[in-house]
């Protein structure tokens, strides 16, 4: 079976592959500029953008961390990652993912649309607003991440209603995805809620709404996987940790050798200050949380908008933004690692073309 291209709003996207957005540092300049270089979609994560070139965007540091969600989500951190990516791959389509439940949603989007960015694609929570903040810039595609039929119902009445337009696509994740889930803990596990029984009613409501493609995201894993997606109905897929497993994903090599080793059982759900269960690899710290000696929380960056300062970060143990930029940095013991279910399969590092070529092509 050989893969269509595919069309997300005006953009065509060669290989139907959307690489996910991967939060403080994984997902930046090199990966993402790579990806979309090499006929996929690549996909900046808009998250701790002020710790890019050694926190050298940042406008304030305390105690060695941006300050305040303007500087944790650094304007000048963010378009600079995006020019670097641009040098890589030229005028192709480029994405940033953008967390809906981040502090400075909106000024966020805005900082991405006046960058040049192509694909907006935004999950955390239910975009219902996405639209208004990319009014002057008409050709960003939008793209919101849902975890039902019943949310892409939600979305698309509301924008259809309030901004007379619809999404140009959708990714669909399952709860085998790495970091936060749109599911509760027991969802997690039910067979209702896995992907490949959640992408036929999706598609199904996207027909209502005129058949925007709808992207399958969450354990797809090589070309099989995706072939499966396909024959459910989906136009493309999206795949975060495989792409940890590449030279050119910007996580620290310390990042990808966590991967590299963890076995089955050390890839977990666990509690997060954003709300939702959030997957990823058992570590020291998640031990040290459990036994509450973590590291202090100190809410320097004000990530979150659920985590209310800090409030929450107290009573599950950890800030998370302090956790995955100690992980961006290499910081074994005090990192948050997160993974999908099948990162234990990475075994090695190679290339982003070969890992495409492998995706569409076949072992």
């Amino acid at each position: 079976m050989s893969f269509e291209s595919l069309k997300i709003g005006k953009y065509i996207i060669e290989k139907p592959i959307f690489q996910g957005g991967m939060g403080v540092g994984v997902s930046w300049d090199q990966l993402a500029g790579t990806v979309s270089n090499e006929g996929g979609l690549g996909v900046i994560s808009a998250v701790g953008t002020g710790y890019y070139e050694d926190k050298s965007h940042a406008s304030k540091l305390v105690a060695g961390r941006p300050l305040d969600a303007l500087g944790f989500y650094s304007k000048d951190g963010f378009q600079a990652i995006i020019k670097n990516a641009r040098k890589i791959c030229g005028d192709k389509p480029l994405a940033a993912n953008i967390l809906y439940a981040i502090n400075d949603y909106g000024r966020v989007v805005t900082d991405a649309c006046e960058a040049g960015v192509n694909v907006i694609i935004t999950g955390a929570g239910l975009p219902t607003n996405m639209p208004e903040f990319t009014e002057g810039y008409p050709d960003v595609a939008l793209v919101p991440i849902v975890s039902s039929a019943k949310a892409l119902k939600i979305i698309c009445k509301r924008w259809q209603k309030r901004y007379d337009r619809l999404p140009d696509a959708v990714v669909l994740e399952g709860p085998k995805s790495g970091g936060h889930q749109g599911f509760t803990y027991e969802q997690c596990s039910m067979p209702e809620h896995q992907l490949e029984n959640l992408v036929k009613p999706v598609v199904e409501e996207a027909a209502k709404w005129g058949g925007m493609p709808v992207i399958a995201a969450g354990g797809v894993w090589d070309k099989n996987d995706i072939e499966e997606m396909m024959s459910l109905g989906a136009s493309g897929v999206q795949m975060g940790t495989r792409f940890i497993g590449t030279h050119e994903c910007d996580a620290h090599e310390n990042f990808k050798n966590v991967l590299i080793a963890a076995k089955k059982e050390d890839i977990q759900l666990m509690s997060s200050p954003v709300g939702y269960p959030a997957q990823g690899v058992r570590t020291k710290l998640t031990e040290l949380v459990e036994k509450r000696e973590g590291p202090a929380v100190k809410c320097i960056s004000n990530c979150v908008a659920p985590c209310n300062r800090g409030e929450e970060a107290k009573i599950v143990g950890f800030c998370i933004a302090d956790r995955l930029s100690d992980a961006y940095e290499g910081k074994l013991d005090t990192g948050l690692f997160f993974s999908g279910t099948n990162g234990y399969r990475l075994d090695k590092l190679i290339s982003v073309k070969e890992l495409l070529e492998k995706l569409t092509e076949g072992e």
